[in-house]
């Protein structure tokens, strides 16, 4: 049957050339659509992890339900016993403390509320290796009474690197307290309103204007973000009472949003992809086995029975599909290659200011879906030409060569 069947798709090599053309194409499409959908999440991911989240952030049970009222009660007034246990997990490429406040920055006249961060400028350089810096430089140590301010923020108070601002906060003993800082840098970051609102000051100078020596948070920057609820689950098993720890993604609402509204352009547009596939080989399936009905029909007259008939239909089907999602999957594959060797220019994601550059990614599960879909829809596209030839009587299936 076997042997049979790879003949008469060897001998029919026009009909199958059309056939294979049609399955190589649609596996291709499905393929580069997938690879490039998987680029776009994976870059929207690790700049989202790499801006601000980090992978883990540890905190002082209960602060996350606040929802940032009351911030005071809920300092990590001994980060070295979290530190101590992050330091024996394995996997962890950077971990840095926080201190987040609220208050006002003015600038001259004018004056805006403000989201700041206590942050440590060495270890952050690693973690927010995502954030751009439109102008000056980064947070260094040394900048004690520096402050890095949003893109956005800097733009409404019009405040540049060299220009000094005042902070204006109540601290933690209901006191109002102000420092004047240094401007040495503007930063983007993934989100637009983040950039709206946000400036960055070292840690101890968060802690001075503050009037504490706790810390917000402890953020936790992995190798791998695979290993983000492996790592979770280790932190949570070792650390004494009183933690509680969020992943990037129960934070990163831009991120979901976003993923969302890209899962359901692309899923569209994967769904047309498989229809097209599954029509265009129904289709060609179904002329060449009508115009082989005379064929069919000699092999019942020499004794074959209909089951033959129909499975070898099935298997001629079945080798096409196999054939043509291979083409398909070496032809995505290098084209995959090409295009990412130049570069895809996309326009900046909902609720950003920056671009990228997209790629296609080449995804083994991406891989054997598109070899799955060029083989099984070959076949269900011939089951029904193939049943109604083999159920046709001889004399109809020889008339028709006459």
């Amino acid at each position: 049957m076997f042997k049979l069947a790879f003949r008469n798709v060897m001998r029919q090599r026009t009909r199958s050339a059309m056939t294979l053309f049609a399955i190589a194409l649609g596996v291709a499409c499905f393929i580069l659509s997938g690879g490039f959908v998987a680029d776009i999440l994976h870059q929207l991911r690790e700049a989202t992890i790499h801006s601000q989240l980090g992978h883990l952030q540890v905190y002082k049970q209960g602060r996350y339900a606040s929802n940032g009222s009351h911030p005071f009660d809920y300092l990590i007034d001994d980060p070295s016993v979290v530190e101590h246990v992050i330091a024996q997990i394995k996997g962890v490429a950077a971990h840095a403390r926080r201190l987040d406040f609220t208050g006002l920055v003015s600038f001259k006249r004018g004056e805006l509320p403000m989201i700041g961060e206590g942050i440590e400028p060495d270890a952050e350089s690693k973690i927010g290796s995502a954030i751009t810096m439109t102008e000056g430089h980064a947070l260094r140590p040394a900048d004690k009474y520096g402050v890095m301010v949003g893109e956005g923020l800097s733009k409404a108070l019009q405040v540049h690197p060299g220009d000094t601002v005042n902070l204006v906060l109540a601290t933690a003993d209901g006191a109002m307290n102000t420092l004047p800082f240094e401007v040495v840098g503007v930063f983007r970051t993934l989100s637009r309103e983040y950039d709206a609102r946000a400036l960055r000051i070292t840690l101890v100078a968060a802690q001075e204007l503050n009037a504490t020596s706790g810390i917000s948070t402890e953020v936790i920057l992995l190798d791998d973000t695979a290993k983000t609820d492996a790592t979770r689950t280790a932190l949570l098993a070792s650390l004494p009472p009183g933690f509680e720890i969020k992943s990037w993604d129960e934070l990163a609402s831009f991120y979901t949003n976003t993923a969302a509204l890209y899962r359901r352009q692309f899923g569209f547009l994967q769904a047309i992809i498989l229809v097209m596939v599954l029509l265009g080989v129904s289709n060609s399936m179904t002329m060449t086995l009508h115009e082989r009905t005379t064929e069919f029909g000699v092999l019942r007259a020499l004794g074959r029975k209909s089951t033959d008939v129909f499975a070898l239909a099935v298997v001629e089907s079945a080798m096409l599909g196999a054939l043509g999602a291979l083409a398909g999957l070496a032809f995505a594959v290098v084209v995959a290659l090409a295009i990412s060797a130049v570069g895809i220019p996309m326009p900046p994601p909902p609720n950003s200011e920056s671009g990228f550059v997209a790629t296609i990614r080449v995804v083994p599960m991406v891989l054997a879906f598109g070899f799955a879909l060029g083989l099984v829809a070959t076949v269900c596209g011939a089951l029904l030409p193939s049943w109604r030839i083999a159920r046709m009587p001889i004399v109809d299936a020889l008339s028709r060569g006459i």
